[in-house]
């Protein structure tokens, strides 16, 4: 049963931050507050300007509390996948010379065993899930707390991020005047609140079609198993029907919402709609068939690769399926595209919450959701990580009455972590590897 309160959820995106503000009662989410702006600072999901990003952060929080009527101190963050490493950890300590009771610092003691390791010194940890514990050779134990042993183990499952990216999240969130409770890597938190218990169980692929960069990820035995991130999302749509269409950013996105559908064989050519295109007085007539095979290049693109990652991690045959979530995924037509690349069944996850029932609140709610949903054992072994724990051990610090300080000197922009070449190329790359359909619309500005 979930945990009783209220819980904040953060979700920092690459085209929109959002906020969420649930109230838990008997196991039950009641959403009460709601904040969404546009990001600033943000790209293909990692924060590059913390400022920028901090001053979104309090404008959304400031609209989901206005909405809340409560005051937001800490929220639940997620980090995106980008460059996340999985692995497997165990640890194991002596309880004592004869058999004691295990106590809550033991279970602290042999997580922090499972956490001694060498890590590179561009990477940082950031969380660990605990899969059983072991008591004197007695395997398949999810809370040893209370038990008699001599001996105690623990297996879990390690996640390392890019310490570009876990920084510099947890710094936007310290200058927007609030305190990380928990942090999470979104897919995982995704995957347990889109996925059945029989889904999660026998394994499922979950894709999450974001505005700046699409994810995949293998949910096998209640546990992330893979993630892997495309670099492109359904910013990247807008910008291809603005380019082709000669029209702005503004009214391509306008278009893509209004008009646009992912499967170009589903849209009526006989069916057209008015374009402002720059430098024209009068609209110009494009019909709905036009502008489907536009967003249906970039999205095929996207699928096919997320479809060649899985195929390499022996996942396609996971009798789950694939479930799609994220704003994208919302477009008509996706669906249908992406059973036609993946030849695999696949359905669209849409939160049941009321006034919220739209793709785009998936992570948002799902962050809420993991950090209610958390159990004693795993809030007791997140108190060893160094990650969360930097900030929410220090003062709280209320975001109406901030410490008088001198301002500090800006934050210097951080690169964007190096992609690997088996999930990301370079902008000239991805131009010599775009599909026909996309060269048919690009060849004038790639040649």
């Amino acid at each position: 049963m979930a945990n009783q309160g209220i819980y904040v959820g953060l979700d920092i995106g690459t085209t929109s931050i959002k906020v969420i503000v649930a109230e838990f009662v008997q196991g039950q989410m009641n959403v009460i507050g709601v904040g969404s702006q546009r990001s600033e600072g943000l790209s293909r999901g990692v924060i590059v300007d913390i400022d920028k990003a901090a001053d979104a952060i309090k404008l959304a929080v400031a609209q989901a509390e206005d909405k809340a009527n409560v005051k937001i101190e800490q929220v639940v963050a997620g980090v995106p996948a980008n460059l996340l490493q999985i692995e497997r950890v165990s640890g194991m300590i002596a309880v004592g010379d004869q058999s004691k009771e295990i106590v809550d610092g033991d279970v602290q003691n042999v997580a922090q065993a499972a956490l001694v390791r060498s890590l590179p010194p561009e990477r940082e940890i950031l969380s660990i899930q605990p899969t059983e514990f072991i008591v004197d050779g007695f395997d398949g134990i999810k809370d040893p707390r209370g038990m008699i042993g001599v001996r105690l183990e623990m297996r879990g499952i390690l996640f390392t991020v890019p310490k570009t990216v876990l920084h510099n999240t947890k710094k936007a969130i310290e200058k927007a005047n609030l305190r990380l409770s928990t942090i999470v890597v979104n897919p995982l938190a995704a995957g347990r609140y889109a996925l059945t218990d029989g889904e999660q169980d026998f394994g499922t692929m979950l894709i999450d079609l974001g505005g700046g960069q699409s994810t995949a990820a293998v949910i096998h035995d209640h546990q992330l198993k893979f993630a892997d991130v495309d670099q492109e999302g359904g910013e990247y749509v807008t910008k291809d029907i603005s380019v082709v269409l000669n029209t702005s950013f503004t009214e391509a996105e306008k278009l893509k919402r209004d008009y646009g559908n992912a499967d170009s064989l589903a849209a009526s050519e006989d069916e057209t709609f008015p374009v402002t295109v720059v430098g024209k007085t009068e609209a110009v007539e494009v019909s709905e068939k036009y502008l489907a095979e536009i967003i249906e290049a970039r999205l095929t693109q996207i699928f096919e690769r997320l479809n060649e990652a899985l195929d390499k991690a022996h996942a396609l045959d996971l009798p789950g399926g694939i479930v799609i979530t994220g704003g994208v995924s919302a477009l008509p037509g996706v669906i249908e595209l992406a059973q036609e690349i993946f030849q695999r069944p696949v359905k669209r996850f849409i939160p049941s919450e009321m006034g919220l029932r739209h793709p785009s609140f998936t992570q948002a709610l799902a962050l809420v959701n993991f950090a209610a949903n958390m159990s004693d054992i795993d809030r007791l072994v997140t108190t060893v990580l160094p990650t969360p724990t930097t900030l929410a051990a220090q003062p709280e610090v209320k975001a109406s009455q901030p410490e008088p300080q001198p301002k500090p000197k800006k934050a210097a922009k951080v690169s964007k972590p190096q992609p690997q070449p088996t999930q990301q190329s370079t902008e000239n790359d991805d131009q010599e590897k775009k599909p026909s359909m996309l060269k048919r619309f690009f060849g004038t500005f790639f040649e």
